[in-house]
């Protein structure tokens, strides 16, 4: 599994005298368990095969990236496209089976692109309480001659009842101030700091300050979706609180896990690909002495690449990390 990479290449490798104690760490189940016997997992099983087992009514917060209606492989594993009417029933077959293990003030993000949107909706909309659409900026994609460049992607947002827990004050954003306001010679809703002029604001259900993962970020890994950190914090802060139990179904290389082991939640991660479980369990690792993420500090998110000397300090973490691992 190990690769030689440019010095600049900060892409997360799994060493082949790591794989062992790896895969030592992951759990498969086949039968009921409780949540003791779970929680702060990461199961390496298909989520069809898992689902009987969980424990109920343990979920305070589901975040589900699944297969886009995409053709796509995902390590050893195939997606297939297919229409639009047989996602929505693909979709709804495995989503209704976790409904039982939602707590009832629990909220539920499921991410999609526009293809399969509105299909992502036809089923949220049957079961819970849509509350909104979050629409982010990938940044990259790929230009098209002929169509405007996919540039964007979904999360829709609801929430298994009515009440539910939201936590505004936690994920606001620190903006630059481009035109300063004063009056009567003092800053309007701003402050200046050695860094530059800023304003906090609230969040929108517009994200524009987002950057996927790449090669010279040390959360990168080889999955082809891989979701940020940073976005998993602000849903994490957002709709959860300190002890509150994260689960992923579609887990990959794990980054909820472990933004919900960085925030202090608990989790549980399921992935059917044991080459992604090793890397959510090597980070997982790493996050017992980094606690750091990419775009989020003292407490506010800041604006996409804003945050120079926290990257440095986190490169000089992780390039620690792997000495001591040799």
């Amino acid at each position: 599994m190990s690769k030689e990479k440019k010095d600049y290449n900060r892409t997360l490798r799994i060493e082949d005298q790591e794989i062992e104690s790896l895969k030592s760490r992951l759990k498969k189940i086949d039968s009921e368990q409780s949540l003791e016997d779970v929680i702060n997992t990461t199961i390496c099983q298909s989520l069809e095969d898992v689902i009987p087992f969980l424990p109920e009514q343990c979920v305070d917060l589901l975040f589900i990236d699944p297969p886009y209606n995409l053709a796509k492989n995902y390590g050893k594993t195939r997606f297939n496209e297919m229409s639009n009417e047989e996602y929505e029933k693909w979709f709804e077959s495995w989503f209704v089976k976790l409904i039982p293990i939602l707590k009832q003030e629990a909220s539920v993000y499921v991410c999609c692109d526009w293809r399969n949107s509105s299909a992502v909706y036809n089923v949220l909309y049957r079961y819970l309480n849509i509350q909104n659409r979050i629409t982010w900026e990938r940044e990259k994609g790929r230009g098209a001659l002929h169509n405007w460049k996919n540039n964007s992607e979904d999360i829709w947002f609801s929430t298994n009842s009515k009440k539910y827990y939201f936590d505004v004050e936690s994920v606001k954003l620190k903006r630059k101030v481009i035109a300063p306001y004063k009056i009567d010679n003092e800053p309007k809703d701003w402050e200046e700091t050695e860094d530059g002029k800023f304003r906090i604001t609230f969040p929108s259900n517009l994200w524009t300050d987002i950057s996927i993962p790449f090669w010279s970020m040390p959360e990168n890994t080889e999955h082809p979706t891989q979701k940020p950190e940073k976005l998993l914090a602000k849903i994490i802060l957002a709709s959860s609180k300190e002890g509150d139990l994260v689960f992923d179904p579609f887990l990959g290389s794990g980054t909820t896990s472990v933004v919900a082991k960085k925030l202090n939640r608990n989790f549980i991660g399921i992935e059917q690909e044991e080459t992604y479980c090793l890397y959510a369990e090597k980070r997982l690792r790493i996050a017992d002495i980094d606690k750091s993420i990419q775009g989020y500090f003292n407490g506010v998110f800041w604006e996409r690449n804003s945050l120079h000397e926290q990257k440095k300090e986190k490169s000089k973490i992780h390039e620690t990390f792997r000495l001591d691992m040799k």
